[in-house]
């Protein structure tokens, strides 16, 4: 059971569309980006985060609190979740690794991983990673964030894919080549599988004790499933995608906790659609790469529920393109013949620049658009 007391939710919208059932309207999701972007499109998030280093916010529990809440007060009634102010990146870091936030540039590995016969695969491998004690700020953020939430919404735990951690791990940043970690799987497949188990039994742990602590739904992002072929994607990442969804579940069990909604998404990765909708999760999220419609063919009668996909780049265009695209979106999710199998949100994060306004206008058509009652 759980062991925290938390007050009652006020607003179920968003997980009980998760777990299938028809809603008064379509929840609302994306108003702050996990990652490195996160919440740089709110002027209070800045004076929150201060001259504070990226991770270092993300270690405070109170920081990552304060920001985590900053979209639901400043967009109160217009979004149906939080999302927990956090990073995917906190994995590598519990196995060892050094990850930097660069100004500008984003995460960076200053030794990142070159070869398996390498010293720092090796001790990586055999490194016992305790991830309840090194991710304790993240179980403590959640706690802190549900309590100050007050029951408003639902709170969003997350973490990495196996194969987006691997990136980042190989390549030590960002990349347009990906040359690194396609060295890896196609000169080193077996160790790459090798890592990939080991980063998809952390995650689910991770989770587990993210629900522990008081998410009520959780997401797996693999924001660069997209880099893989269809092939390459069967073999380094749909194993493992469908390994935290089978596992979290039995731990979760395990710990004598209730079951939470999971939500995939392989960003990019369009062709997976159809294999993502028999892996066990409850949710897909879908970039704006994806046709609503179309994809709601191929989903078909599986109890799945699409999550997405508007290009976040409409929020720099005018009222009547951000209207214009809502309505695309609610036309071909077939809202208003099914009243359910869909949670709005942008096909990515939410980019620089963006004018909280504008995005308050698309919650708002949102709203307009899908209220039933």
């Amino acid at each position: 059971m759980a062991e925290h007391s938390f007050p009652p939710l006020k607003n179920d919208l968003l997980l009980r569309a998760a777990r299938g059932y028809e809603a008064r309207r379509c929840p609302d999701l994306r108003a702050l980006t996990p990652g490195g972007a996160a919440g740089r499109y709110l002027p209070e998030y800045h004076e929150a985060k201060g001259g504070r280093d990226f991770f270092e916010c993300c270690r405070s529990p109170e920081i990552a609190s304060t920001l985590t809440l900053q979209p639901i007060e400043r967009f109160g009634g217009l979004i149906d979740a939080a999302i927990i102010f956090s990073d995917i990146l906190v994995i590598p870091q519990a196995m060892g690794m050094t990850v930097e936030m660069v100004d500008k540039k984003g995460p960076h590995f200053p030794d990142p991983l070159q070869t398996p016969q390498d010293k720092q695969y090796i001790e990586l491998m055999e490194r016992h990673v305790d991830v309840a004690k090194e991710l304790d700020y993240v179980y403590k953020a959640i706690t802190l964030t549900r309590k100050k939430l007050d029951g408003r919404v639902p709170l969003f735990g997350f973490t990495g894919a196996p194969w987006t951690l691997l990136c980042y791990m190989v390549e030590g940043g960002g990349t347009k080549l990906f040359k690194q970690v396609k060295t890896w799987i196609y000169k080193y497949p077996e160790e790459t599988k090798a890592l990939l188990q080991k980063i998809s039994e952390l995650c689910v742990e991770y989770l587990a004790l993210q629900v522990k602590a008081g998410a009520q739904i959780v997401q797996v992002f693999d924001s660069w499933a997209g880099e893989l072929s269809p092939s390459s994607f069967k073999k380094f990442s749909q194993p493992y995608l469908a390994y935290i969804a089978k596992h979290l579940p039995l731990r979760l069990k395990e710990l004598g906790l209730e079951q939470v909604p999971m939500v995939v998404f392989p960003k990019g990765a369009w062709y997976a659609l159809d294999a993502c909708a028999d892996m066990g999760y409850q949710v897909i999220g879908m970039d704006w790469l994806h046709d609503p419609a179309e994809a709601v063919k191929i989903i078909g009668d599986r109890p799945v529920v699409l999550q997405g996909n508007a290009d976040p780049g409409v929020l720099y265009g005018s009222h009547e393109s951000i209207t214009e695209v809502v309505t695309e979106m609610v036309k071909g999710f077939g809202w208003a013949e099914r009243k359910k199998g869909w949670i709005v949100n942008l096909g990515h994060g939410i980019t620089p620049f963006v004018n909280p306004d504008d995005l308050k206008f698309f919650f708002q058509e949102i709203h307009r658009l899908t209220k039933t009652d």
